[in-house]
C-alpha cells in the first residue's frame, strides 16, 4: 500500500447525508469555482510534487481565458451603453436646435440648453466675415457668436499651420489665448471643433464646444455622432442665413 493510499484509508469517511447529496446533485460542486479549485488543489497535493497534472493545468488555462472573456464581455456592454447614451444626447440636442422660431432664440439656445444637453461649459459659433464685428449685424448677437476673419476656422482647428481638413477635431490642448472663448478660456481644458459648410457663396464657419473637463474631448475618441450633429447644425444655419 502506498503512502497516499494509507492516508486515504485512514481518513474519516464523508458523512452519509452529504455523500448522498453530492451524488444526487453533482452539478452543485461542478458549478462552484471555489469548491472546484479546492478539489483540484487537494488532488495536486495527493499526487505529489513530481507528478504533472495535465487536467489541472488545462483547468487553470481555461479559467484564465474565461476571466478574459468575461472582462471583454463587460467592456463591450459598457461601450454599448456609452454609445447609446451618446446617441440619445445628440438626438436631444438636435431636437432642441429645431425648436426656435427666430434666429435670436436659436443663438441664445446654444450657450443655454444646447450646452447643458451636450455637457459643455462654453459654446462659440464662429462666422467668418471680411468685415469686422462692428460692421456686421452678427456682432449684436452676443458673446456666443464670434465674428472672425476669413481662414480663422481652418487655422484654429488645424493649429498654426491650419492643415486639418477633418469635420470634427477633438483636442485637450487649447491655444493659450482668449481670442475665441474670451474670459472663459483659462478654465477650459478640452474642446471639440465642428467645421461648418454654410453653403455656396458663403465663408465657412465653426462650432466650438469647450469643456473644463480635460477628458471630455480627446483625440482618440470617436467623432461619428459629432459629425452627424455638425451636418444637422450647418443645414439649420443655412436656413437661418437664407
Amino acid at each position: 500500500m502506498t503512502k497516499n493510499e494509507a492516508q486515504m484509508s485512514s481518513s474519516p469517511a464523508i458523512r452519509d447525508d452529504l455523500r448522498e447529496k453530492i451524488i444526487a446533485e453533482p452539478g452543485v460542486i461542478l458549478n462552484d469555482p471555489g469548491v472546484m479549485r479546492a478539489l483540484v488543489s487537494a488532488n495536486e497535493k495527493m499526487l505529489g510534487a513530481n507528478i504533472v497534472d495535465m487536467r489541472g493545468i488545462a483547468m487553470d488555462r481555461l479559467e484564465v481565458r474565461l476571466d478574459r472573456l468575461e472582462e471583454t464581455h463587460r467592456s463591450v456592454i459598457a461601450a454599448a451603453y456609452e454609445n447609446l447614451a451618446g446617441t440619445n444626447q445628440i438626438h436631444r440636442a438636435i431636437l432642441r436646435l429645431l425648436d426656435p422660431l427666430d434666429f435670436e432664440d436659436f443663438i441664445a439656445s446654444l450657450d443655454d440648453d444646447i450646452a447643458a444637453i451636450l455637457r459643455v461649459d462654453c459654446v462659440r459659433l464662429v462666422l467668418e466675415s471680411a468685415q469686422d464685428a462692428e460692421g456686421t449685424a452678427l456682432g449684436a448677437l452676443g458673446s456666443v457668436v464670434h465674428v472672425a476673419p476669413p481662414g480663422f476656422s481652418q487655422a484654429y482647428a488645424g493649429g498654426v499651420h491650419g492643415r486639418t481638413a477633418r469635420t470634427v477635431t477633438l483636442r485637450q490642448q487649447i491655444p493659450g489665448n482668449d481670442a475665441l472663448y474670451g474670459e472663459k478660456a483659462g478654465d477650459l481644458r478640452s474642446e471639440a471643433l465642428l467645421r461648418l459648410d454654410l453653403g455656396a457663396g458663403r465663408l465657412p464657419g465653426m462650432l466650438a464646444l469647450g469643456s473644463e473637463d480635460p477628458h471630455q474631448f480627446a483625440p482618440n475618441q470617436g467623432t461619428d455622432l459629432l459629425t452627424f450633429f455638425a451636418g444637422v447644425f450647418e443645414r439649420t444655419m443655412r436656413r437661418w442665413l437664407g
